[in-house]
This record gives structure tokens, sequence and C-alpha cells, in this order.
């Protein structure tokens, strides 16, 4: 049997302040080391590392599936289009969820 652990996280706020956002990151860090999932509640737009514009204006669930540098940038991936994915600063992620959160 295989316990599962997960905990929703959200800020409420249009923006994640610096604690929001490291929170985040330390979050995301664990649960992908130690192969557990993140998904976040996106709302708005976000731009991603290669400059591409990802707007959801509505609101959209995303995974974020892998990090670098320490988590300061995430692999998000769109579960719409499974051969897309996509770079982000955690900066970033953290606002684009602040006002609907994640679960890790």
């Amino acid at each position: 049997m295989v316990a599962v652990m997960w905990a929703r996280t959200e800020s409420g706020s249009a923006t994640a302040n610096p604690q929001q956002t490291d929170k985040l990151r330390t979050d995301v860090v664990e649960a992908i080391d130690t192969q557990r999932g993140v998904v976040a509640n996106t709302l708005g737009t976000a731009v991603d590392t290669e400059g591409e514009r990802h707007s959801f204006p509505g609101g959209h669930y995303v995974s974020i599936v892998g990090y670098r540098d320490g988590g300061q940038t995430l692999k998000i991936a769109d579960p719409y289009d499974p051969e897309k994915h996509y770079w982000m600063h955690g900066e970033k992620v953290a606002d684009w969820i602040a006002q609907r959160g994640y679960s890790s």
C-alpha cells in the first residue's frame, strides 16, 4: 500500500510575495525529488523562458514536472497537449497561480 500525501497551497492575492514564491520552490523540489506530482491552477497570462505567452483567462490546470537551478526555473506540462513542455521562472509561476493555488 502506498501512502499519498498532498497539501493545497494558495495565496489568495493577485501576485505572490517572496515568501510564497520560496515556498512554491521548496514544495516543487521536495515533491519532484520524492516522485510526487505538483498540480497548479493558473489564472491569466504568463510568459515562459522562450518568450511564449500562455494565457488562460478563465483558469487552467497544469502540472509542474521538473525543475532546474534549485527550483529557480520550473518545467510545466500542459495536460491538453502531452507533447508540450516549457520552462518558466519560479516567480512567474508563483504569480500565475497566486489566486488559485497548487497541490503537491
